[in-house]
């Protein structure tokens, strides 16, 4: 049993049924957009103790207090968040997704932009955890540098809300599970051996990398994210509720380039969340192209 379903489990019925922990959900969806049905309660109750336990806050409605009127309340909020939104993930954990941006979008992208004579392609991970996507989209784009990259250049924006995943990214530090779906080759080629079964992503790998703190809900932050060729947002949205996913959504369309694309996690989809995009089928998965507008027929004289 994992020590975080033990915690749930031991958070009484009495405490669960705390109005506090309804205006702790409820400040949470506020700043960040992530919400927790009734029957999640528990899952943020058990958040709430850890941090609890390490203010030694005894009751519900003390935490709420450190939380909206206290003078350290917008670090607690900042600490809370990084209980609720821990991720798990690992390298090339979609490689149905990179064959389709490899063989089909990328191809597309660079047509169009050849024609305009603006030869840089922009990726943003939004929701990137501990960095395990946006190194294997690095790795990716190396392998292709010669080819079908030859003179272009490339940069990846690798956002998320958790100051802990976000350290742990930056570091590039990786064990065995995070590596289980990366080649021999791959390892040898872009991470360097620092001992205790940990591999350290290199100074190539991380290069074309930018890690930022960003919520998705902060939308005076998102309007500035512009100019991006592709956007993944894998297994993120699923935490928002549907008027949440609705807003993330519209600035990822606002930030995308005409022609763009936003990949999904693979149990994701836009329907009835937004009808801007136009669903793409590649082979074993899909993704979101943003439309190119078409000029008015006979354009101008």
């Amino acid at each position: 049993m994992s020590s975080q379903t033990a915690t749930a489990q031991a958070l009484s019925t009495t405490t669960l049924a705390d109005p506090a922990f309804l205006k702790i959900r409820d400040l949470i969806y506020a700043i960040a957009g992530i919400y927790h049905s009734q029957e999640k309660i528990y899952l943020l109750a058990a958040r709430c103790a850890r941090r609890m336990a390490a203010l030694g806050v005894a009751t519900p409605a003390e935490y709420l207090d450190h939380l909206t009127t206290r003078g350290n309340r917008t670090a607690e909020l900042r600490l809370l968040l990084n209980e609720i939104t821990i991720g798990e993930t690992y390298m090339f954990r979609h490689p149905t997704q990179l064959d389709a941006l490899r063989d089909v979008v990328i191809p597309q992208i660079l047509e169009a932009k050849n024609q305009i004579g603006l030869k840089k392609l922009r990726f943003w991970c939004a929701g990137c955890s501990t960095g395990e996507e946006p190194h294997t989209l690095s790795m990716l784009l190396l392998e292709h540098k010669d080819k079908l990259l030859a003179g272009w250049t490339f940069d990846i924006l690798a956002t998320d809300l958790n100051d802990n995943s976000l350290e742990s990214a930056r570091a590039g530090i990786y064990g065995e599970y995070a590596l289980r779906n990366t080649t021999p080759a791959l390892r040898r080629k872009y991470f360097t051996d620092i001992g205790d079964k940990k591999l350290k992503a290199n100074d190539q790998l991380r290069a074309h990398i930018r890690f930022d703190r960003l919520n998705l809900s902060d939308d005076s932050k998102m309007v500035f994210q512009r100019g991006f060729d592709v956007i993944f947002c894998c297994n993120v949205l699923i935490y928002f509720d549907l008027a949440s996913k609705r807003r993330v959504v519209q600035h990822f369309y606002s930030n995308l380039m005409p022609g763009g694309y936003l990949f999904l996690g693979q149990a994701e989809s836009l329907y009835q969340v937004d009808d801007s995009f136009k669903l793409v089928h590649f082979a074993g998965t899909t993704g979101y192209r943003k439309p190119i507008a078409v000029p008015p027929a006979g354009g101008k004289k």
